[in-house]
């Protein structure tokens, strides 16, 4: 008995250590509302701002998203404008990654086929969708891609039996739906291969106060690792500057997070390393899941 009881235990640490070390601290990602760069549906009243194959296509890719539990979904209606901008503005978004996408292709057919006993019509729907990361930290681009979805229905009709079936309107749900599903995986896999990232936003009393809290999945005892930014340099081939790696110098212990919603929320942690520079810490130093 006592035998089994140890296993069980034993069992019971590796699994608990297997969750821990497993963890995922879930991203903040920012969706803007997508563009309609197709013609369909444009005539002289058309509104940009209440398309509605614009919004089906950021509702699919929201719940697409928040079902992989990984994230944090903030919906920004302007971010096309503030990707644009770059600069400051995009640390204004308080996310990890921005999303922005379009919908570039959009047509319907329907072809039919008559015989001398019965009918056939067949409803085809083609939408092509184009997705695009940006990194909110150094406002590059980390993915792009595109993608097409299909769908389709058929109705026949037998000796006059059957009925004539109109257009249906689903189908373009569901083509959206089906290009958005093509892009869904790299989307995560893109989000979640950088370690979480966070900084120090002030030291009062003695705690170090840090952005991210319970929503993201942090727990007091967790522990993070602080890094000095590395240096700035520019690549001459792509004129791009990039942030060197940088250096380890303390850890910090959550012990408590507080915050009404994601975006406000902080966490109060202590710390150990060498010393901070205290009045400017969200641009020398880094919090990082590794």
């Amino acid at each position: 008995m006592k035998k089994i009881f140890a296993l069980v235990l034993s069992l019971v640490i590796a699994v608990t250590a297997f969750a821990q070390g497993g963890k995922t601290i879930k991203r903040k990602v920012a969706i803007g509302r997508f563009s309609n760069e197709t013609q369909y549906g444009k005539g002289m009243f058309y509104d940009r701002d209440n398309d509605p194959m614009q919004k089906q296509a950021t509702d699919f890719l929201m719940a697409k998203l928040s079902q992989s539990g990984k994230f944090i979904l903030l919906e920004r209606s302007d971010l096309d404008a503030l990707v644009a901008e770059k600069g400051d503005k995009m640390n204004k978004i308080n996310a990890d990654y921005i999303i922005v996408g379009s919908i570039t292709k959009f047509g319907r057919k329907t072809e039919g086929q008559q015989k001398i006993l019965s009918s056939t019509k067949t409803q085809t729907v083609e939408a092509g969708v184009s997705i695009r990361i940006v990194d909110a930290a150094t406002s590059l681009v980390i993915y792009s891609e595109e993608a097409e979805g299909y769908a389709e229905t058929t109705s026949k009709e037998v000796l006059g039996v059957g009925g004539e079936a109109g257009f249906d309107a689903t189908l373009s749900d569901k083509a959206i739906s089906a290009a958005i599903s093509q892009l869904v995986e790299n989307i995560i896999k893109k989000c979640t291969d950088k370690p979480w990232r966070s900084y120090i936003l002030a030291v009062e009393d003695g705690s170090y106060i840090i952005s991210g809290g319970a929503s993201q999945g942090l727990v007091p005892g967790d522990v993070f690792n602080v890094y000095s930014k590395g240096k700035i340099v520019k690549n001459p081939q792509s004129g791009v500057d990039v942030e060197l790696p940088g250096k380890m110098i303390g850890t910090v212990t959550v012990e408590m997070s507080v915050g009404d919603t994601p975006e406000t929320e902080i966490s109060f942690c202590s710390y150990q390393g060498e010393k901070l520079d205290e009045e400017n810490l969200t641009t020398k130093y880094y919090i990082s899941e590794k």
